[in-house]
């Protein structure tokens, strides 16, 4: 097989992804995977090896790829039980419903519950060249967890800096071909937030809050932290915001109405919407069946709409 043999035979497996460079009997070939998950830039590699194979000759396969360029979205809230963790997980998927590809880090170190809302519990990702592979779920969003890596049930005693290099091998993982990260930060404005704002720079936030005083004044601390830091606000959304008798269908309000929509007003920030206080989404949620992966979900997607809508005009 001569050289243009070789080229041609290349080319017909890899198009104009390869360059094929020929020095007696080395033949070189260099490959851009770029945009490619691991699995296709591994299958594309054995094919380029095996069309370039020639008797007696040496061949070498070089892959190389573009870093994508990844949008980082926050979801924060000032104070833990607001519903921040579920409004994550069907916020990615919602998204990823919306034609984005998605993928989710569970950053909440010391409470990670995302395996268990996405329904990969007992999962553990692997490693390649030390870089951690995110955990397929079923809802086509890859996610990674600190609650993937440690024994179930255990404590994590950990200081500042190992929170921090646990989130850095996360946000840095192989994520293949994922052009947003939806990060399940911890409650509060601690050393995680600081890490994700300083070395990893999110496109936005968006904050969580229940509609009573208590949880808003920690919502503003959150918002706050964010303005400072320069990270734009995507919006402000109101978690368990109302119950519906199952029985006579009355709506009442156990922890108040309206307080999010006028903390956002008040702050000069979008207000993305109410998410009900509803049994059907707690069952599906512990069951590990995010609501925004039904048909009928109306409530994350309008949310997640109104989010992708932010991220295309910034």
């Amino acid at each position: 097989m001569d050289a243009e043999q070789v080229k041609g035979a290349v080319a017909a497996v890899a198009g104009a992804r390869a360059t094929v460079r020929i020095d007696g009997n080395r033949i070189g070939v260099v490959v851009d995977a770029s945009g490619l998950d691991q699995q296709a830039r591994d299958a594309l590699e054995a094919s380029v090896r095996m069309a370039a194979s020639v008797p007696s000759a040496e061949v070498r396969v070089v892959v190389t790829a573009e870093r994508p360029t990844r949008r980082l979205i926050a979801v924060a809230s000032g104070k833990g039980g607001v519903g921040k963790s579920t409004l994550s997980a069907n916020l990615a998927i919602a998204l990823a419903r919306g034609g984005r590809r998605v993928g989710l880090v569970d950053a909440d170190i010391y409470g990670p519950s995302q395996p268990r809302l996405m329904g990969v519990e007992g999962t553990r990702p692997e490693a390649r060249d030390k870089v951690l592979i995110p955990v397929q779920t079923p809802y086509g969003v890859p996610l990674l967890s600190m609650g993937q890596l440690v024994e179930p049930g255990r404590a994590l005693a950990w200081r500042g800096p190992m929170t921090a290099g646990a989130l850095g091998q996360m946000v840095d993982a192989e994520w293949g071909i994922a052009d947003t990260l939806v990060v399940d930060l911890p409650p509060g404005t601690g050393d995680v937030q600081l890490t994700m704002v300083q070395k990893h720079r999110p496109a936005g936030a968006v904050i969580v809050s229940t509609p009573q005083d208590l949880a808003l004044i920690d919502a503003r601390r959150a918002i706050d932290l964010f303005d400072k830091a320069g990270v734009p606000i995507i919006g402000l959304v109101e978690n368990m915001a109302g119950y519906a008798c199952p029985h006579c269908g009355e709506v009442s309000d156990p922890f108040g109405r309206g307080g999010a929509k006028a903390a956002a007003v008040e702050a000069s920030i979008p207000f993305l919407g109410r998410v009900p206080l509803d049994i059907a989404i707690r069952t599906a949620s512990d069951a590990g069946q995010p609501p925004a992966a039904g048909a009928d979900d109306r409530v994350f997607a309008g949310i997640a709409a109104q989010v992708a809508e932010w991220m295309a005009r910034n």
